[in-house]
């Protein structure tokens, strides 16, 4: 049977599903179909024209290449199609972004026809997508007096390619659909459990929050076609959680343009709002779709006649509607004087949502025209030996005399690239930096390829330090899925660069050790810039920057990132850490406590926070970082003293080395190159000549925290408080409790002991807790199960080589097994230990949950409603995020338990125990 056969077999089985034929990357599928549009006879010519011009994916995909080579021919007269002419097949070519129509187009413009050259290079002119490979054709023809080749660098300095674009309409019409109330994941626009098909747009966007609000959104469209459905996060933050690139397509899919006709479910400009606005991540992605995200402020504070925050009997305050936003309200965005109206009534100044640099990403359909036009425009005008024109906006560049650097600031000032030479910059300047190391994780992994075919990358930047493809996500079950995409793009991650956690030669042993683990290993430098796929990459050295796929594939592409410098909010702790608590629930107090401080006020944020933590290695201190998406910050920085780095970088030097011991290095030697970093970094810090990074004693903070290790008195649970009556109170893991309100009465269904927020010592705290137990009782017995999964193989190594994965054993019920991998995810649970294996398990919620309406205790990050556990028909699923010790003792007992109980459990038990620095962590 032939390829195009199966391809049809595949669509009637799609048309099952609702789905229209799945976009063409094959090349093979590809020339098939264009050998039945030469034959006229064919009787599947029709739908193979159609397939060719409107199904087929753009860029760096072998079937790109196919077609670019097809519509070269028709071009130069080599082939004959009636329905695609010369000019037709140039606009084709003006379609498919860069790669092999990039060198096509270069092909017909440097080549001897006239007349074809000059139509190649008007739609050369309007390309952005070129790398080194095709600008070296265009210096080379242009320095032996090509003419073209001046032309199209003319018309490139005075960047056309986005002058010549319409300009952003004046008045946006949009029409609201509540989204939901409260805090809105991103888990509801793109759901965990549905990542398998993140890469097959179409099928994804059926699962964005409900098919009723699909049906609702269609029915807003319908009464109202000349306006765009904003989805809306009524009394919340849209986008929490994460970046997530799925979220955002799924998003504009259902309410967004087509990017292009000839480009199947590729959507761009969605509009999303929330009453606190949008998490700083996901408007990162927003505007990688040249969207708009609005921060409506429709509900605010009440005040009294004095002008005090009125108080409920909970101490919250009480909030009133400003204006309405609900579900089919029409609202006029009007891009010129930056207001939301109703009617001719002003609403509310939304300028923040059209900055200058914001506007250029709109006008030109998203913010990687706007990167790789600058680099085409800088090339251009350097070429021809001319200055560039100002047609971009200016960076903003802050510089306040006299003030001095906050960490991130001196970190991006390092990194900066093509700002004022000599110019010292503050937060909210713009600033394009240098990426050190990037990290892309499996679930996203696809759609990052997917950016990179499509942005014509086909290698990764050189000025990258390190980069790692994970296999964490789907580390719990090697299913059909699983086995249908990971190793496909375990592939072309390494072709492209990459260190990958499974070796598509099969050489190496897999390693599905999760992400953040690995890129915080990799990272050897605090003042490193990272980026990551996922909202956790959140390392406890250099500052990283969690981020949706596409901007991963930006930074692997071109080793640089841009954004505003953040502000800072400076944590710094006094008093003593009492002898039972775990560090967790000093990370969960923080939270709590800056509440407190600030009425309410989370001023985290959207912000960095620089944590004094001085005396943690990077291990412990990350479950300080990794939570710190939960506290909504942008990012954070971890502050240590000389001796504690030291000792974190030769943690990491460690652990690159057995990567490299397994033969995971690639033949640039990659992971031999970070060793070498770590010791000059070692060698500086030792002499003197460049101490760990701290910030100037006169840096400026947005705010100061200080947190009082002395009020902790308990362990500390982050809760979802699913019943609370007001909605937008649930889910947003800012509802922090002591163990001692749940009376040691609540029962606890099922533990979870794993994720990105346990290391190494909470895996002997486990083993310690046991044998206590075990001690005192006689045997362990469990009143609920407790699934373990350590975060890292190198991590379960190390338990083993000191008797601590023996003890594991010995009361686990189930061990996880490479050579059989669960085949299907578990979906039932015995009161005993599950010893998983290394990954993200069911903190991810994509594979593996908990059963419906279970109570989960867990160690990890997500308490989001459907994430590690669903609802049932009788009772809400909810997931209580705490430490290991009460995870432990909760499965044991199959409740939590009382503070007498707990005091007892962990007595002599090595906690993660964390005291203050002495020194002052200031230069």
């Amino acid at each position: 049977m032939s390829i195009y056969n199966d391809y049809i077999k595949e669509i009637e089985e799609r048309k099952g599903q609702g789905l229209h034929p799945k976009p063409i990357d094959g090349a093979e599928l590809l020339t098939e179909i264009i050998a039945q549009i030469k034959d006229l006879d064919n009787p599947n010519r029709e739908d193979s024209l159609k397939f060719f011009i409107y199904n087929t994916l753009p860029g760096t995909t072998p079937a790109a290449g196919v077609k670019a080579k097809f519509l070269k021919e028709i071009i130069l007269g080599e082939s004959a199609v009636a329905e695609i002419t010369p000019a037709f097949a140039l606009e084709l070519l003006s379609h498919m972004k860069g790669g092999p129509s990039i060198e096509v187009l270069l092909d017909l413009a440097l080549g001897n026809n006239a007349a074809i050259a000059i139509e190649a290079a008007n739609v050369l002119k309007t390309q952005v997508f070129l790398y080194e490979a095709d600008t070296n054709r265009l210096k080379e023809a242009f320095d032996n007096g090509n003419v073209i080749a001046r032309e199209i660098l003319e018309s490139y300095a005075k960047a056309e390619f986005f002058t010549k674009l319409p300009e952003v309409a004046e008045e946006i019409k949009v029409v609201t659909f509540i989204a939901g109330e409260g805090d809105i994941s991103t888990d509801l626009l793109s759901p965990g459990n549905q990542a398998h098909s993140r890469s097959d747009r179409e099928l994804h966007g059926k699962c964005m929050i409900t098919p009723q609000a699909q049906e609702e959104i269609k029915a807003l469209q319908a009464q109202h076609p000349d306006k765009s459905v904003m989805l809306i996060a009524e009394k919340g933050t849209m986008g929490v959680g994460s970046s997530r690139m799925s979220g955002v397509n799924n998003v504009a899919l259902w309410t967004g343009k087509q990017a292009s006709q000839y480009v199947p479910f590729v959507n761009i400009a969605p509009i999303v709002g929330g009453t606190n606005g949008i998490s700083p991540i996901f408007l990162t992605t927003v505007d990688v779709t040249g969207g708009i995200g609005l921060d409506l402020k429709n509900w605010v504070k009440k005040t009294d006649a004095a002008g005090n925050v009125v108080r409920n009997e909970n101490g919250e305050p009480v909030l009133e509607q400003a204006y309405s936003v609900a579900t089919g309200t029409v609202l006029t965005i009007n891009t010129k004087t930056k207001k939301l109206y109703n009617g001719d009534q002003e609403l509310i100044d939304i300028s923040k949502a059209f900055t200058p640099q914001k506007m250029e990403f709109i006008k030109a359909g998203g913010s990687y025209a706007i990167v790789f036009g600058k680099k085409i425009q800088t090339f251009a005008a350097k070429t021809l030996g001319v200055e560039a024109p100002a047609v971009f906006a200016p960076s903003k560049e802050i510089s306040n005399e006299g003030q001095g650097l906050t960490a991130v600031e001196k970190i991006f000032n390092r990194n900066a690239v093509g700002t004022t030479p000599g110019k010292v910059l503050h937060a909210g300047s713009d600033v394009r930096v240098i990426v050190n190391i990037v990290g892309s994780q499996d679930t996203t992994g696809l759609m990052t390829a997917q950016e990179l075919e499509s942005m014509a990358a086909t290698v990764i930047s050189p000025i990258v330090d390190g980069a790692y493809q994970s296999g964490c996500h789907t580390a719990s079950v090697w299913d059909k899925k699983a086995q249908t995409n990971i190793p496909k793009l375990m592939k072309f991650m390494n072709d492209f660069g990459l260190i990958t956690a499974r070796d598509p030669k099969g050489v190496y042993h897999s390693m599905t050790d999760v992400i953040h683990k690995v890129l915080n290993d990799i990272t050897i430098d605090e003042w490193a810039i990272i980026i990551g796929g996922d909202s956790h990459t959140r390392m406890s050295k250099g500052v990283a920057f969690g981020a949706d796929s596409g901007t991963v594939a930006l930074a692997l592409a071109t080793g640089e990132a841009s954004m505003p410098i953040p502000e800072s909010v400076k944590v710094t702790f006094k008093g003593n850490m009492k002898g039972y608590m775990d560090f967790r629930d000093v990370v969960h107090a923080t939270q709590s406590q800056m509440l407190k401080q600030f009425g309410g006020e989370n001023v985290f944020q959207g912000r960095i926070i620089e944590v004094h933590i001085g005396t943690l290695t990077a291990d412990q201190a990350f479950t300080f970082t990794d939570w710190t998406a939960e506290m909504k910050a942008k990012a954070s920085i971890c502050i240590s003293e000389d001796a504690t780095l030291i000792e974190s970088l030769e943690i990491a030097k460690g652990r690159i080395q057995i990567m490299i011991d397994k033969g995971m290095d690639n033949a640039k030697q990659v992971l031999k190159g970070l060793i070498t970093k770590a010791d000059k970094r070692i060698a500086e810090i030792k002499s003197g000549e460049k101490p760990a990074l701290t910030p100037d004693a006169n840096a400026k903070y947005y705010a100061e925290v200080v947190v009082d290790l002395d009020q902790i008195a308990e362990p500390m649970i982050a809760d979802p408080d699913v019943n609370n009556a007001d909605v937008s109170k649930r889910y947003t893991h800012d509802t922090i409790r002591p163990l001692s309100f749940y009376g040691g009465t609540k029962k606890v269904d099922l533990g979870f002991i794993g994720s990105c927020m346990v290391h190494k010592g909470d895996m002997k705290i486990l083993a310690q807790m046991l044998k206590n137990v075990e001690a005192q009782k006689g045997k362990v017995e469990f009143n609920a199960p407790l699934v373990v999964a350590p975060p890292t193989y190198n991590i379960v190594d190390e338990l083993k080589a000191e008797g601590d994965w023996e003890v594991l054993q010995r009361y686990s019920g189930f061990e996880f097994d490479d050579n059989a991998p669960k085949g299907a995810a578990r979906t039932e649970y015995e009161n005993m230990l599950y010893l998983e294996r290394p990954g993200c398990n069911l903190c991810m919620g994509n594979q593996e949950k908990a059963a419906k309406g279970d109570t989960v205790m867990a160690t990890s990050t997500r308490l989001f409603q459907g994430r590690v556990v669903e609802d049932s028909t009788e009772k809400k699923g909810e997931s209580l995020l705490s430490s290991t010790p009460v995870v432990v003792l909760s499965t044991i007992l199959g409740r939590t338990p009382t503070m007498e109980e707990y005091t007892a459990a962990v007595d002599g038990i090595n906690l993660t125990k964390f005291a203050p620095s002495h020194k002052l962590l200031v230069k």
